[in-house]
């Protein structure tokens, strides 16, 4: 038995990093867990795959399915939702966690990169959120997470090297996901809905993140994925009256509520 047996989950940018070890801590406590990212052929410049995640989950006993989605697409979120609900029966979690990131200073942003990175960090949270609502109310409960980080917080003066490199629009898209969470949170607190954003306490190893040369596999200040899984089972586990409208770092979140930290 598992803390979230019958539960079904979507979870997106889910083919690698944070996004994949939160579809496989859920799949393992038994959610039937929706994997979508865009990555369904390996060969990438970024490791992963949708099915590969999937069939981890399944390979340990777990029910998921792959769903590819191009979260900048409305029809694919629209799509995601319903070919979720099809083969697993309505959402009663949506992890927000894809992500496209471009580390450009503001005067070098294109207006195409700067319209996507939005698109996929803001508004398809928005938009995931309004398609999955109908049936956490008929549920009379849900969880709606939001992957976010420390770049939403205001840069010191002087700045810190990263701060100076071209965070400036990541730092905006986070930012606006975490007003984004905690007002919905207050407007669906009557509901039984949790809406709450979590970041990593410190930087995550991921694909991703060494990518950019944010950190290295080798990087002992670095925080392991297992960490925001945790944080983000207990985010969506947790009674939603008592747990929501937070803006949660992950081993500080754990700390406080009596788990163990993931080595």
């Amino acid at each position: 038995m598992g803390v979230l047996d019958g539960k079904v989950a979507i979870v997106t940018g889910a083919s690698r990093g944070i996004g994949a070890e939160i579809a496989r801590r859920f799949g393992a406590e038994g959610a039937a867990v929706a994997v979508a990212a865009r990555t369904t052929s390996a060969g990438g410049p970024l490791a992963g795959t949708i099915g590969e995640i999937a069939a981890q989950i399944q390979d340990a006993g777990g029910t998921a399915i792959a769903v590819r989605a191009d979260l900048a697409k409305p029809e694919d979120r629209a799509y995601l939702v319903s070919e979720t609900q099809r083969q697993l029966g309505p959402p009663d979690i949506l992890v927000n966690n894809a992500a496209v990131t471009y580390f450009t200073r503001v005067e070098d942003f294109t207006p195409r990169r700067y319209r996507l990175m939005f698109e996929v960090q803001v508004q398809a949270p928005f938009h995931l959120a309004t398609l999955v609502l109908p049936g956490m109310r008929e549920h009379g409960r849900g969880w709606i997470l939001n992957i976010s980080s420390k770049a939403a917080l205001h840069p010191a003066i002087p700045p810190s090297q990263w701060a100076s490199r071209g965070g400036t629009v990541y730092g905006m898209c986070k930012a606006a996901l975490e007003r984004f969470s905690t007002g919905l949170a207050a407007e669906l607190y009557s509901d039984n809905i949790a809406v709450n954003a979590l970041s990593p306490a410190r930087v995550v190893p991921t694909p991703g993140t060494i990518f950019h040369k944010l950190t290295t596999p080798e990087d002992e200040n670095a925080e392991p994925p297992a960490v925001m899984a945790e944080a983000a089972l207990m985010l969506c586990r947790s009674d939603p009256v008592t747990l929501t409208g937070r803006i949660a770092y992950s081993a500080d979140l754990l700390t406080e509520l009596g788990v163990p930290v993931p080595g």
